[in-house]
Parts: structure tokens; C-alpha cells; sequence
């Protein structure tokens, strides 16, 4: 398994998301994907899978040192004590004593930036994760919130996959030295109906979902595939044995548009 660093964080290339999962289902796959060699695992309060998660983390009997473990904080829980409150309830259903990231997951202009990253910077002082940082946020706000925040964010998750260009905020965040982590990057499954995926993928005996990841993997972001498929577990993270040529990552590249946004919330941003 291959790793992105950023301020100390060791971040998985391929994990696996769990949006849309639950119950003894979401728990069954979490555990096979570890068994499989995934490392990192990634949920959220408002999934309302934590304690599936943390269930199947503990059946797969890997150390808990060894996996990399992010959740998100949601938006109501912004307020200072209600962020804390709301992570502490988090470890307790996950049955972890920390995160490994724990993250805002959409921008809130209702309660003031600098307050809720003090309340994560605290969060992280106090043992709960190990480090911290954000998801969909846009360049201006990821910047503000690099210059307010006491401790140093790691990541900033956000839709990325072939069809949606996110090269100025690819930019911003290396400039950064923060890590973009790539949540729906197979396009919520649409990659398999792109004849330049196809095509690209047969000349590496690769499917066109593995071609998007290793895309991803090639620009140094990490990736979550979300599936609920026991056979997609094992090709998602089968994306290490083969290389994109420089044309190939530039006719991939040329997919992406503004447009091609699937991921919306009645909280999110003015979009780049």
C-alpha cells in the first residue's frame, strides 16, 4: 500500500468510504475489506454507521495501530462544545480512545471558522485524533482556514474523479502541503459507461473503475471507493501493478468539467 504524507499524516492511497452503509452489512464489509489489506477507513456522524464501522474493525483483528481510521464532524455540531461532545460520542461508538482524522465535513457559515477549528485543534490537544481537517472545502475557505487554525490541517476531502476538474484546488492544497483525499472517485459508478476509461483499461487488463483510482493514485490523492460489493473490495484496491502513461493521464484528465459535480448539501460552498 502506497501512502500520501502531509504534516505528519500518513494517509492510506486507496480506502474504503462507507457512505450508505449500515448494520451487519456495513460491518461485514469493513471487516473484509481490512482482511483484504485496506487500511484506511473512512465514516461520518450523519452516515449513522460508526458503530458498524468500529464493529467491523474489531472483528477484523488487525492492531489498531496499523489501520488509519477518519470520521466527520457534522455541521450542527459546530458550536465548540458541541463538536466536542458530538467526537466524544463518536469514539464511544466506534469503541476507539482515538481517530486517526477527524475532519469538518461541509463549511458552516453559521457559527463563526475560527471557533469551530478551535474546538478541532482542541479535539485533537485532548487525544481524540491524531490529526485533523476538512471536507469540501473551497480554495478561499481552505486557505482562511489554514491561517485560523491553532494546529495544522492535513487533508481536505472533497468529490474528485475524471469527469469533475479540481485542478485549482489540487493546486491550493499542495501549495498547502495539505493532503486532497478523493471521496465518489469512480463517479458514482458512471466511470464504467466512459469509452476512454474502457478503452484505457483494456490496454492494462484493468476495469475502468481501476483506472480512475489509479489516475488518483498518480497524483499523489487518496482515494475512498464506496461499494457494497464483496468482489468490487478487492478490485478497487487492485490499482498497484500497473502505470498510466503521460497521454493517458492527459486524455483522463481532459474529461473533467465543472459540470460534472454529482455531490450536493444545502451547506455547500460557492464551488470553484
Amino acid at each position: 500500500m502506497q501512502f500520501v504524507e502531509a504534516h505528519g499524516a500518513k494517509i492510506p492511497a486507496i480506502g474504503l468510504g462507507t457512505w450508505e452503509l449500515s448494520g451487519h452489512s456495513c460491518a461485514r464489509i469493513v471487516e473484509q475489506a481490512i482482511r483484504l489489506g485496506y487500511r484506511h477507513i473512512d465514516t461520518a456522524q450523519v452516515y449513522y454507521n460508526e458503530r458498524d464501522v468500529g464493529e467491523g474493525i474489531r472483528n477484523s483483528h488487525i492492531r489498531r495501530s496499523e489501520m488509519f481510521v477518519a470520521t466527520k464532524v457534522w455541521t450542527t455540531h459546530f458550536a465548540p462544545n458541541d463538536l466536542l461532545r458530538s467526537t466524544k460520542e463518536s469514539l464511544h461508538k466506534m469503541r476507539l480512545s482515538e481517530v486517526d482524522l477527524l475532519m469538518l465535513h461541509w463549511p458552516n457559515a453559521h457559527v463563526p471558522l475560527n471557533e469551530t477549528l478551535g474546538a478541532l485543534a482542541h479535539a485533537r490537544e485532548l487525544g481524540m485524533t491524531r490529526h485533523i481537517g476538512v471536507s469540501n472545502f473551497t480554495v478561499a475557505l481552505l486557505k482562511q482556514a489554514v491561517a485560523l487554525c491553532p494546529e495544522p490541517l492535513v487533508c481536505n476531502q472533497v468529490e474528485y474523479h475524471p469527469f469533475l476538474g479540481q485542478s485549482n484546488l489540487l493546486a491550493a492544497c499542495a501549495e498547502l502541503g495539505i493532503a486532497m483525499v478523493a471521496y465518489s472517485p469512480i463517479a458514482k459508478g458512471t466511470a464504467r459507461q466512459s469509452e476512454v476509461l474502457t478503452r484505457i483499461g483494456a490496454a492494462h487488463g484493468k476495469s475502468p473503475s481501476q483506472v480512475c483510482l489509479r489516475w488518483l493514485v498518480q497524483q499523489n490523492v487518496p482515494a475512498i471507493p464506496r461499494t457494497s460489493r464483496i468482489e468490487r473490495l478487492s478490485q478497487n484496491i487492485d490499482v498497484f501493478d500497473f502505470v498510466l502513461s503521460d497521454d493517458e493521464m492527459r486524455e483522463i484528465f481532459a474529461l473533467g468539467s465543472p459540470e460534472g459535480r454529482l455531490v450536493h448539501s444545502v451547506t455547500e460552498p460557492d464551488w470553484d
